[in-house]
């Protein structure tokens, strides 16, 4: 997600990001269905009641039916061998620390079987790049959680720049998106008395200075200083020392936008900019220059984000064609603005052109050294890095990086005082190898390498490309033994997104190689519509009512598996979580002929109910909002998941996971879809982890259970004879 919104927003609307791994918060009212604005009557909702997420009758029914499939499957004679797997892998030590830069340190978040919930840790980076790194703890989140009898699961933190000494650091309680945040002092190591505090809630807060916060959060706790979908919408400037109640008002946004906040970049001119960013929908925004008390609109498109601040540049990224002075710049593209000019008249903008895009190219993602501006894109869903010099004359020099092709590769973290970063690469069989970049020079080091943890020799992988119902090219990798037999009978895994403009690259899966690759199975990741693999315009072909292409997408990779002869029906499965939920349970209730097996992870499936369960309301941008729409509401009555469930069907049997402590999605959709399909008299496996948030646990063992749970699940549906 872009800069334009500050980190922990980002991280929690991204949504359906991630891939599975950031709600309702408290106070927040539900969104009632209002009168359904067409002449069809909405079907009644009889498990309705298992939306109220902690009532005593719902938490029974959860602790039944995982009593039930926890029975079902444990009881499989692959579980146990699955389960001890995969608690290696998720506690390893010999994984890759994620290094990420602070003031002259290397900092890392671990886990492993003697922290389940964490260290927060530094060293320095000549000890880092050792083989032995002497790490520091900073913070113990095991520890801390044991001091003060909460189930802390660590968020993130940010710190003020340049000092980063002071930071605020984000806690939740099992897991949630909603947080405590406080300020933390890493000179001492410890939280800072009487320092800035924000209770539980879905809030945001940047530093402007040591001394005062830029705060967005349910500052009277009643609600009222929140949207329909359960994010702030005011803007309040804390100075230290003041109560919340005492915070300065800056801006209010509408009660029916997604949120409010507010973003600072900085360069390392020392320059400033703090903004407010409205959101009144996922998609768009709109910016506003903060000068003290006065707050300015900026004529940025709306669907935009600012990312990045260097050299008295304002760095943006469209996702929209932007026509401005006589110029048109295509969505995707990368433009730059004087800070200067921005100041001056942000009505009128003069934005220089740093990247647009070719045919095959996206924008992934973007960070800055001192000096340099660092792009992530794709080529052919490829990775490749750009680093980009600002000029004297206004303009920019491209460089790009010499780095191995045909894998993902991603930024991991720069240096704002040098012109170091990290880069990490992987591919499908390619073990992550770290590596550090001088983006000055170009120079390279291969740093850290993640050792194999699976067995690849025998594998090979495949670009194909299926053909959608528009004759569009569909691109999907596809993993499998050199040998196979194209006789139908390879059990093969269909992994799906979709969505949110969220690109599905190649990436080093220990827990799919070793739990499934090397057992025989295949492994298919798919690059369908909706997804940013192409830019923009591939994720708008899916967007609101024409969502169904991207589930014609995915049917026809699905389709040309099976007509490829690798695999069948009955050896033929799909997985999916978050909105990649959603696209397992429309792909199961419409195309119940393609699959023997449903993986449907934390998911959306009441497509009607969608605005009153977790942060729902926030995502009618992505899918339409059936309040208001009577195109979105038919699309959605024929297609939700939960709605088209019907008796006599020969469904494959799904497994449905989901967490008591996902206040995204909500565990809702999944509680209702099982017990739907136990009412129609369909088989189907339920499993919800008590912990975890939208993630797959709260601490390695958590992680180790859903794991073996899903592939032993997988074993059984798709293994066997």
């Amino acid at each position: 997600m872009p800069k334009g919104l500050s980190a922990p927003l980002r991280a929690s609307l991204s949504a359906c990001l991630a891939a599975m791994i950031a709600s309702a918060p408290a106070g927040a009212e539900e969104m009632p269905l209002t009168q359904p604005p067409s002449s069809q009557s909405l079907p009644e909702d009889p498990y309705i009641w298992l939306e109220d997420t902690y009532s005593q009758r719902a938490l029974d029914w959860v602790e039944a039916e995982n009593a039930a499939s926890a029975a079902r499957l444990e009881a499989e004679p692959t579980y146990q061998a699955a389960y001890d797997e995969a608690f290696a892998i998720v506690s390893s030590e010999d994984r890759i620390a994620t290094p990420g830069f602070r003031h002259g340190m290397i900092y890392n978040f671990w886990k492993d079987g003697d922290h389940l919930r964490g260290i927060w840790r530094r060293t320095t980076l000549a000890s880092y790049r050792s083989d032995a790194p002497e790490w520091e703890t900073v913070l113990d989140i095991d520890a801390l959680g044991k001091e003060e009898g909460r189930s802390w699961v660590y968020k993130g933190v940010t710190c003020l720049r340049p000092e980063d000494t002071r930071c605020l650091l984000r806690l939740s309680d099992g897991g949630e998106d909603a947080v405590e945040i406080r300020e933390f002092d890493l000179r001492t190591k410890s939280f800072v008395e009487s320092g800035f505090f924000l209770p539980k809630g879905k809030s945001d807060a940047v530093w402007l200075d040591e001394d005062t916060l830029l705060v967005s959060t349910d500052f009277a706790g009643d609600g009222a200083d929140l949207t329909s979908s359960g994010y702030p919408n005011v803007v309040k400037r804390l100075k230290r020392g003041q109560p919340l109640s005492d915070a300065v008002e800056l801006f209010r946004g509408e009660r029916e936008d997604v949120s409010s906040s507010a973003a600072v970049l900085r360069d390392n001119n020392g320059n400033v900019l703090p903004l407010i960013v409205r959101a009144p929908d996922f998609w768009n925004r709109r910016f506003h220059l903060l000068d003290g008390d006065d707050v300015t609109p900026i004529a940025l498109p709306s669907q935009s984000s600012t990312v990045a601040m260097i050299d008295s540049r304002v760095v943006v990224h469209l996702s929209q064609d932007w026509s401005v002075g006589g110029k048109t710049f295509e969505q995707g593209s990368i433009v730059s603005i004087t800070l200067d000019d921005l100041r001056a008249d942000p009505a009128n903008l003069s934005p220089r052109l740093v990247w647009a895009p070719g045919p095959s190219e996206a924008f992934e993602s973007v960070t800055n050294t001192a000096n340099r501006l660092v792009l992530s894109i794709l080529d052919n869903v490829s990775g490749r890095i750009l680093t980009f010099t600002p000029l004297a004359d206004g303009g920019w020099e491209q460089s790009s990086l010499d780095l191995p092709g045909n894998l993902s590769i991603h930024l991991v973290s720069s240096d704002e005082d040098s012109d170091l970063l990290f880069l990490n690469a992987k591919g499908f069989t390619t073990p992550d190898t770290l590596t550090l970049v001088d983006a000055a020079s170009g120079e390279t080091e291969v740093v850290k390498s993640l050792p194999a943890k699976f067995d690849a020799s025998d594998l090979v992988v495949e670009q194909k490309w299926a053909t959608s119902t528009d004759g569009t090219k569909i691109p999907y990798f596809l993993v499998h033994k050199k040998d196979v037999k194209m006789d139908g009978t390879t059990p093969t895994l269909l992994y799906g997104y979709g969505g949110f403009q969220v690109s599905m690259t190649p990436g080093y899966s220990a827990i799919i190689g070793k739990l499934w690759l090397e057992k025989g199975g295949a492994y298919a990741l798919s690059n369908i519509r909706g997804g940013g693999e192409f830019g923009p315009a591939w994720h708008k072909a899916g967007l609101e009512t024409k969502r169904q292409i991207i589930y014609d997408d995915f049917a026809a990779i699905a389709e040309d598996l099976i007509d490829s002869g690798l695999t069948s029906r009955d050896h033929l499965g799909m997985m999916g979580g978050s909105n990649g939920g959603l696209l397992t349970g429309v792909e199961m209730t419409q195309r119940p002929d393609l699959w023997n097996a449903a993986v449907i992870q934390v998911p959306l499936l009441d497509m009607i109910g969608i605005s009153r369960i977790g942060a729902g309301a926030s995502w009618q941008g992505e899918y339409g909002n059936v309040n208001t729409d009577p195109e979105a509401l038919a699309f959605w009555l024929e297609r939700s998941p939960y709605h088209a469930l019907k008796a006599g069907t020969d469904y494959p049997v799904p497994f449905i996971y989901s967490s008591t402590k996902d206040d995204r999605t909500g565990s809702a959709h999944a509680r209702k879809f099982a017990a739907r399909m136990k009412e129609l008299g369909l088989p189907y496996e339920y499993f919800e982890q008590t912990e975890g948030g939208h993630a797959a646990g709260a601490d390695p063992k958590q992680e180790a259970r859903s794991w073996a749970l899903t592939y032993t699940y997988l074993t059984r549906q798709l293994m066997g004879e």
